[in-house]
């Protein structure tokens, strides 16, 4: 089989490597258009939870990692002159450079052909059995064959920019700062013993005021924003005790998740999308780089499970391979979304809300425990000095009502019940709702119906932009959800089936948070 890799990022790389090396009489030729040591970027990050099948397949970015990369257990959040950290974390962290190098040399030393500085199109590869395009986001080989793939893309309304830093983190560092402009929010982490990562990420409103709007971003690949770099490097100066922001190719932009139908097709001819020519998620909760690579792993076993059936092989890869991605997308948008609103959280909330807010937007209370029992402990505590009580046990009064606890079995009399949409196009449409029951004195707005992550966004308009009470409603909702919901400061107040069986049962639920 004659085997065409268009794109010589991981993914491909990876791939041609795997490929080669279950199958020595395949003819695997990788075609990138930049040259061997070129690369846009600084690090990648992966998460210890997540490489066990990429390790299976090979060792190479095993002992990438172990050699030349960096590792961490905690994550840490810095906030109005606090630093909060989680253990139970564990992540690795490596120059994307020498990643680069060493799969390149992987991919050689099993036989495949490495082409640099070589750009080609379907029509330049008549001999190939298959097409394989690991060409990124931007893939002219699915563009060309478009509507065949069905891809279809949502852009983000946060503004992201990459830089690299000369301060080293200990581990992933969320570092948040108001300025005179706007919040403006840093991911960082360490890649090598003198170099790190460091994202920046702020609303479009902040970013205007600021007025780094000004660069260029057509610019064909390499110049960087040099205003934008001075703006930070101040705003950041005691954050990164004075140290550099590095430049490569850096320039702002706003977070494009690219889904697509169909991942192959043989019309008219086999061709193959892999990595973030099929999809893409935001970075805040997995890595591109371990998805393609993830991607390459399937592609690989499948070709090889199915030596005589192309057809079947594609098949195979695309139903293997499509379940993770789609548990990744879609813990990825309620994440995106929170850092399109990570504003609205930094003045709200105290700095152990906020953490926590943000460490438990896709998981609860109690898998938080586990990880940290520390971490959710210091949140309980902080809770109970302000309102004497667990967090489900605290009494509240609203709407001429006290209600002796947070967790109800009905949404009580009088609250203005608000539907919230299935996606987001709807979702202006019922903010506006909101206001109007607010407008009209509501002072409880039950939020219900929907999805988990809209129902949250309205119930945060409620209370955060309002200043109203808001009950989350929710029959699926267990006790620990419920715990999380309201520590989290998402709702004022909950309704679950599960809380109106209680008292029938006659059964004590576990608590979702370990007891000091």
């Amino acid at each position: 089989m004659r085997i065409a890799v268009i794109g010589g990022g991981p993914g491909g790389l990876f791939l041609a490597a795997l490929i080669r090396k279950a199958d020595p009489a395949a003819e695997v030729t990788v075609f990138e258009r930049n040259r061997a040591d070129d690369t846009f970027g600084f690090g990648v990050v992966f998460s210890d939870r997540t490489l066990a099948g990429i390790h299976d397949a090979d060792p190479v970015l095993r002992e990438a990692l172990e050699v030349h990369g960096r590792h961490w257990d905690a994550i840490e959040m810095r906030l109005k002159g606090e630093r909060i950290r989680c253990g139970g974390n564990g992540m690795a962290a490596i120059v994307r450079r020498t990643l680069l190098m060493l799969l390149q040399e992987r991919a050689r030393e099993l036989g495949a052909d490495l082409r640099f500085s070589t750009e080609v199109g379907l029509d330049d590869l008549p001999g190939h059995d298959l097409v394989v395009a690991a060409d990124g986001t931007g893939s002219r080989i699915r563009e060309r064959l478009e509507p065949a793939f069905g891809s279809a893309v949502e852009t983000a309304t946060a503004k992201f920019i990459w830089f690299g830093t000369d301060y080293t983190f200990d581990g992933l560092t969320f570092v948040h700062e108001r300025g005179p402009h706007g919040v403006f929010a840093v991911h960082g982490y360490p890649i090598s013993d003198d170099a790190g990562t460091f994202i920046v990420e702020t609303d479009e409103a902040s970013w205007r005021a600021a007025g780094l709007g000004e660069f260029d971003v057509t610019q064909p690949p390499g110049p960087s924003d040099e205003k934008t770099r001075a703006y930070l490097e101040e705003l950041f100066a005691e954050q990164i005790d004075g140290h550099k922001l590095l430049v490569n190719n850096s320039r702002w932009g706003s977070f494009r998740t690219r889904r697509t139908a169909r991942w192959t097709t043989l019309d008219p001819r086999p061709v193959a999308l892999l990595g973030d020519a099929a999809h893409t998620a935001h970075f805040s909760v997995g890595s591109g780089t371990k998805m393609a690579m993830e991607d390459a792993v399937a592609l690989a076993r499948a070709l090889v499970a199915h030596p005589e059936d192309l057809p079947g092989a594609l098949a195979a890869y695309e139903a293997t391979a499509r379940p993770s991605v789609d548990k990744i997308q879609g813990s990825a948008r309620p994440s995106l979304s929170w850092w399109e609103h990570f504003g609205r959280y930094h003045d709200a909330f105290e700095p152990w809300q906020f953490a926590y807010h943000f460490l438990s937007r896709s998981i609860t209370d109690a898998r938080l425990a586990r990880r940290d029992p520390g971490f959710i402990a210091a949140a309980h505590d902080a809770w109970r000095r302000e309102h004497g009580a667990e967090p489900l046990d605290t009494p509240l009064r609203v709407a001429g009502a006290t209600f002796p606890g947070r967790r109800l079995a009905e949404v009580p009399p009088g609250a203005a019940r608000v539907e919230a949409p299935r996606d987001e196009a709807d979702l202006p449409l019922v903010l506006a709702r909101v206001r109007a029951a607010v407008e009209r004195g509501a002072d409880l707005v039950a939020v219900h119906g929907g999805a988990a992550f809209t129902r949250t966004l309205v119930g945060e308009q409620a209370r955060l932009v309002h200043g109203v009470r808001a009950l989350l409603v929710d029959p699926g909702l267990d006790r620990d959800g419920a715990l999380t919901a309201v520590l989290s400061g998402r709702a004022d107040l909950v309704v679950s089936a599960a809380a109106s069986r209680s008292p029938q049962d006659g059964q004590e639920e576990p608590d979702g948070h370990p007891h000091p």
